[in-house]
């Protein structure tokens, strides 16, 4: 079970031009569609007077939510070749757009890919590649006395503490790396008295 992905740690930015057209390109780490709509709104809004804002995009640590928009290009010159870089470098949680400002002189269909790819390549060369980890989200429920032993479970599991709530029903939520999930599990459902 693969519990860690690659992603970029912060938005970076790319240039390229090509006979006159200018190609502006910028990478986004995102963590759902909603941010990616919103995001992409915002570089319209941005660039409104630009001919083509066009996308690509991968969420999820499996990767399996993905998406490449041409915007008006010919069919799969634009998006398809900056979804090409994203998982050429098997990143995720990433948003990459080119905003193009047209020249004046047509690229042909060969020409925008090679724009388009140039360009979230530039972007995503600038950015800091991090790797993180998939977590899962524990929600244990326990009784006041058996206070200490969950608390010796959490911290010898290396889990990070969300939220607790210690009353006489006590309620604590943690997060912890996928792969050692069902290990935190069983150690805390044998800490039951």
């Amino acid at each position: 079970m693969r519990d860690t992905y690659k992603t970029i740690a912060a938005p970076a930015e790319g240039y390229y031009t090509q006979l006159k057209s200018k190609f502006y390109s910028f990478a986004i780490p995102v963590d759902t569609v909603e941010q990616v709509k919103e995001e992409v709104a915002k570089y319209k809004k941005k660039y409104f007077d630009a001919r083509h804002v066009c996308y690509a995009y991968v969420i999820g640590a499996d990767k399996a939510e993905f998406r490449a928009n041409d915007d008006g290009e010919p069919s799969s010159t634009a998006g398809k070749p900056i979804h090409g870089q994203i998982v050429s470098r098997d990143l995720t949680n990433v948003l990459v757009i080119v905003v193009r400002y047209y020249g004046g002189v047509n690229l042909g269909t060969g020409g925008l890919i090679v724009a388009y790819r140039t360009a979230a390549q530039e972007a995503l060369d600038a950015a800091e590649i991090v790797e993180k980890q998939v977590e899962e989200t524990i929600v244990h429920h326990f009784q006041y006395t058996e206070m200490n032993a969950v608390m010796k479970i959490v911290k010898d599991s290396k889990c990070t503490v969300v939220s607790q709530d210690f009353n006489n029903d006590c309620i604590i939520t943690l997060r912890i790396r996928l792969s050692e999930a069902e290990k935190l599990k069983e150690k805390l459902k044998s800490s039951k008295y």
